[in-house]
């Protein structure tokens, strides 16, 4: 989904929900005192974040000595982040883009669930051009595979149109395609695409544990973004390295018109997604490259 907000109120609630969720990544290390200092090893990641956001694949000897040392501050938070960062780094990420529908191969049963990225509404709720096209792949992807479930996420981005979510829209004309409403997952609290992978994480694998497999549907532009932070979520929040409850297998894409997102929109979506929503939102407003954002206050 895109990163606008129409009331700060939401903005906050939300920054307030993900920080609680801090704890449980794994992020946290011993001090000289040997008291956990979580601080310190946000400091480290999001240096390694923000440094391969910047400068690319020129900063991966930096990224690597950074991996270090926050293996030596915390091995545990070194090894999740070291898994994420080779994701981020790999030239398969989102590769390759499958145009229109998902690709044959994948599990025709309830283990698979379909992901569906949100988009800004109109300000009366109704949705845009681009987020009917993202349905569309998703629809022909649900008809491909009848036993999967079709995830719908974003939350309230209509700015005349309160009781509108971007996921309560998306069902609907889902329903009225055809697909059985049981099949159907409404993730409907997130306003930005981190928050996305965060939320549609918690209602996975507390309300729907069949689900063991991940497909993205998207705008081609914003198809790596949305299989980074959905792979990243699982390695964050396992109880160990190595034991994730969720996989990205696989994606579907519109092919839009037009759009980009720079690596630094992306860091922005990681140190989100470890947090520190604050500075994550003020990456945004610095870099972000195709809609407009409002203030954060």
């Amino acid at each position: 989904m895109n990163c606008r907000k129409t009331k700060d109120l939401k903005l906050i609630a939300c920054s307030l929900a993900l920080c609680l969720l801090l704890p449980v990544y794994g992020c946290s290390k011993k001090s000289e005192t040997g008291k956990t200092d979580p601080q310190a090893v946000q400091k480290k990641i999001e240096e390694m974040v923000v440094d391969y956001g910047t400068y690319g694949s020129e900063a991966n000897e930096k990224v690597d000595s950074l991996l270090v040392e926050l293996s030596a501050l915390d091995a545990n938070a070194g090894v999740r982040w070291k898994t994420i960062m080779d994701l981020w780094r790999s030239p398969d990420l989102g590769k390759p883009l499958n145009y229109d529908v998902l690709p044959d191969g994948l599990p025709d049963t309830d283990e698979l669930c379909i992901v569906v990225l949100g988009f800004q509404l109109n300000p009366d709720g109704s949705m845009k051009d681009e987020l009917i096209e993202r349905l569309k792949v998703a629809l022909n992807s649900a008809k491909k595979y009848p036993k999967a479930y079709i995830a719908c996420t974003g939350g309230g981005t209509a700015a005349e149109n309160e009781n509108a979510t971007e996921s309560g829209e998306m069902a609907k004309w889902l329903e009225q395609q055809g697909i059985d409403r049981k099949r159907i997952i409404v993730e409907d609290n997130s306003l930005t695409t981190a928050q996305n992978a965060i939320f549609t994480y918690d209602i996975l694998t507390s309300k729907y544990t069949s689900v063991k497999y991940v497909a993205i549907v998207s705008s081609d532009y914003h198809i790596a973004t949305g299989e980074l932070l959905f792979s990243s979520e699982p390695v964050l929040r396992a109880v160990s390295p190595g034991n994730e409850k969720l996989k990205v297998i696989s994606n579907a894409a519109y092919k839009a018109p037009s759009g980009t997102l720079s690596a630094m929109f992306q860091a922005g979506t990681l140190v989100e997604l470890s947090g520190d929503v604050k500075t994550a939102f003020k990456i945004y407003y610095d870099n972000y490259d195709i809609h407009e954002l409002p203030p954060l206050k």
